[in-house]
């Protein structure tokens, strides 16, 4: 089987299984205080949502989808009545875009960059909703009374639109796709641009927080729950440079391109989740990048 063909199926296999191993809403769901009213929350997964409890409400990042938000909705009762005043999504893809209905119905506003609402509006699917609040540009923040949510977009990197978020107040900050604790990239590394998403990354590093949600944290689920740190985004951005670094070594070897993806090891990362079956895959994706020049991109408009 061709390394392409093995992609798709693997790929296909963790779609399918992804969609019939959601348990119903509520089932596994936890929630932990990383810092002082900020809290992650998971149905055990591997998806990771934040929510930050204020004097006058409430602020979530990123519903994932309607089980998922509902779910992270009977966890904020549990802790508290305030009004939840804010839903935001942090790019346009459907699995992290969906489910913000369940708080809209709430009377919260939801938030989303022009980018990403655009996309959304030309291809509406799963249970996404338009959202409330639309915003453009590089930087927008929002004060929820004692704490603020300050949004940036920072360029091209991974789907449209990415907002990343800090919450300085609680030293804190929401990172979805681009920083995947224990994670080797996600497959065939869909709708990335992944010498941008390395800038962006060197650009995370220098925004102020102590703790962070990353929506997809392969961590020990007792570990995940408890955020990830500045480590990790510096590790996402060495396994890059690693990948990359052992690629063109392969081909100064004079290696033959599609023997590339077999040829390339990185066993420091032998216990990332998805090593065995994505290594390949992400040496493919990246080598044809250093071949044939990065994708996607477009023209700034924002």
């Amino acid at each position: 089987m061709s390394v392409m063909s093995r992609a798709m199926a693997v790929l296909g296999a963790t779609l399918l299984a992804l969609a019939i191993s959601v348990p119903a809403a509520g089932e596994n769901a936890r929630a932990h205080e990383i810092n002082d009213g900020v809290y992650s929350f998971t149905l055990g997964l591997g998806n990771h949502s934040m929510f930050v409890v204020g004097e006058d409400g409430v602020a979530v990042f990123d519903t994932f989808d309607s089980g998922h938000s509902q779910a992270m909705l009977a966890a904020i009762r549990d802790l508290t009545d305030k009004p939840i005043r804010y839903a935001f999504h942090s790019h346009n893809h459907w699995d992290h875009a969906s489910g913000g209905q369940v708080f809209k119905d709430t009377g919260a506003q939801t938030v989303m960059h022009a980018l990403a609402t655009e996309w959304l509006a030309a291809h509406p699917g799963r249970d996404t909703a338009t959202p409330d609040m639309v915003w453009s540009g590089e930087r927008r923040d929002i004060d929820v009374g004692d704490f603020t949510v300050e949004m940036r977009y920072l360029g091209l990197n991974h789907g449209l639109g990415m907002t990343v978020f800090t919450i300085p107040e609680r030293k804190a900050a929401f990172f979805a796709d681009l920083v995947n604790p224990n994670r080797v990239m996600f497959a065939v590394v869909p709708d990335f641009n992944i010498g941008e998403w390395e800038r962006t990354l060197t650009e995370i590093l220098d925004l102020e927080f102590d703790i962070a949600v990353c929506t997809h944290n392969e961590l020990p689920t007792d570990e995940a729950v408890k955020g990830c740190t500045r480590a990790h985004v510096e590790e996402e951005r060495q396994f890059i440079r690693d990948l990359r670094n052992a690629i063109l070594e392969e081909f100064q070897k004079g290696t033959g391109f599609l023997d590339v993806p077999k040829a390339v090891k990185l066993p420091q990362y032998a216990h990332w989740v998805g090593y065995d079956d994505w290594l390949e895959m992400n040496t493919l994706r990246l080598m044809t990048d250093l071949w044939m020049g990065p994708f996607p991109w477009y023209p700034e408009t924002e």
